[in-house]
């Protein structure tokens, strides 16, 4: 009997402050569907209390776990947005893009060949799920969402998973190609 209250408190609650959690998330993460998924992350977290339906204020309590999701998701944005912007300078930094293009010198393309050839290493040293976002979003040009929904986690699973793999990448090349000074 437990059990079926504490779902009738739940399904009173998402029905009471669902909207307007979803409203007041859409609000600080700029995006509706990351709100949907932060507030389902909050229910859900309410849902695994041993008894929510005895909280002094579960409603604030509600706001107050999907405001730290959210803080978390807005946290690791940030990270992946700084990491991208560092990988598109590094790129911008480091000479021709197409190593096939006219003029690449016989050791430039071996050099970038052996480059690939780590990083196709480095990928399947990655776990199964990290390997499996990373290669949905690179190779097939999957949006995180799609991802998600395919491999049946979360967005932000994802992002952290793609994150992680081009860190992994990263840290590889360095091991072998130090960074040149000066730049």
């Amino acid at each position: 009997m437990a059990a079926n209250t504490k779902n009738q408190f739940l399904a009173q609650l998402v029905a009471t402050h669902g909207s307007a959690l979803e409203r007041y998330l859409a609000r600080k993460l700029d995006s509706p569907e990351d709100a949907a998924e932060v507030a389902q992350e909050a229910f859900l977290r309410l849902h695994r209390l041993e008894a929510p339906e005895t909280l002094d204020n579960a409603r604030a309590f509600l706001f107050q776990v999907a405001t730290n999701l959210a803080l978390d998701q807005l946290r690791r944005r940030k990270l992946h947005l700084q990491f991208v912007s560092g990988e598109r300078n590094q790129a911008a930094d480091s000479g021709p893009r197409d190593v096939n293009a006219s003029g690449a010198s016989p050791e430039h393309i071996l050099g970038a060949r052996q480059k690939l050839a780590l990083i196709f290493a480095a990928v399947e040293e990655l776990p199964a799920n990290v390997r499996q976002a990373f290669l949905l979003h690179r190779r097939n040009g999957l949006s995180y969402g799609e991802i998600a929904e395919a491999m049946q986690v979360s967005e932000s699973s994802v992002e952290k998973y793609i994150l992680q793999a081009l860190q992994h990448c990263r840290k590889r090349l360095a091991s072998l190609y130090p960074p040149e000074d000066g730049g």
